[in-house]
């Protein structure tokens, strides 16, 4: 079936640049796509969590003041596609995993729009190991690069390859990731670099986001996801069958 696509017209902040993909936002799977100011995200109904997310880091947009985390269901989206957050009750207790942000709300804390990354559509459940050690210091990573004034680009979601069991309270079938992809990018003069990195659910709070890269190819196999659509096939090879793209601007040894 044609994925049904609705486009939420959220107020542009003057911050932040509307343009939230770089060559393109990922195509290969089937979803509801909600385009917004500072993201574009494709929702699964399935699983109940984002096949992907899409967001634009600019030296502009980052180093706001703390914002707070009040959790929402996505409004622009079915009861039935995604959580809510009683889902969530107990959910640290049992399983320790916490709302994890698949688009950061640190890079975005100086906009008008932070609000909509604490829509539930925006978080998936993530090991707290995880989600406060490699996964946070690769955020921070891309913030370091970001204030060299450098632009980022970044694609991030989750992947199903193992059963991770389910929230202890959610009343809506949905399933865990076993991991989570992030390929960052940027492009300067037709330039694009690329560095790729998969993370697993029960990733050590210690492990180095670094020794976790692999090709943007690698993380489209996985996922299913063209992650730049229109990057030229002459191009391909380069950006998306190497490592090392982005890996010394993000604090990786050389």
């Amino acid at each position: 079936m044609k994925a049904l696509i609705f486009t939420v017209l959220a107020s542009l902040s003057p911050l932040v640049s509307a343009a939230n993909c770089v060559l393109g936002c990922p195509t290969g799977i089937d979803g509801t796509t909600l385009t917004r100011s500072i993201y574009t995200l494709n929702n699964n109904a399935q699983t109940k969590f984002a096949n992907w997310v899409a967001y634009h880091v600019t030296p502009q947009t980052i180093d706001g003041p703390s914002r707070s985390r009040y959790w929402k269901a996505d409004p622009d989206l079915p009861d039935s596609a995604t959580l809510e957050p009683d889902d969530y009750t107990d959910a640290h207790a049992v399983l320790g995993t916490d709302r994890g942000h698949q688009v950061p709300l640190a890079s975005f804390s100086n906009t008008n729009d932070w609000r909509e990354l604490n829509y539930l559509s925006n978080i998936t459940p993530q090991d707290s190991d995880l989600n406060q050690g490699p996964w946070v210091r690769l955020e921070s990573a891309v913030r370091n690069l970001v204030r060299t004034g450098q632009d980022v680009f970044v694609v991030s979601g989750p992947l199903f390859e193992s059963y991770f069991g389910a929230l202890p309270r959610a009343d809506e079938s949905h399933n865990l990731p076993s991991g989570f992809f992030k390929v960052v990018m940027t492009s300067n003069n037709g330039w694009i670099e690329a560095s790729a990195y998969v993370l697993n659910q029960n990733a050590a709070r210690s492990d180095d986001y670094c020794a976790t890269e692999v090709t943007v190819d690698e993380v489209e196999l996985r996922t299913g996801l063209n992650i730049m659509p229109q990057l030229a096939s002459y191009k391909e090879q380069a950006v998306e069958t190497a490592l090392g793209g982005l890996s010394a601007a993000l604090g990786c040894p050389r």
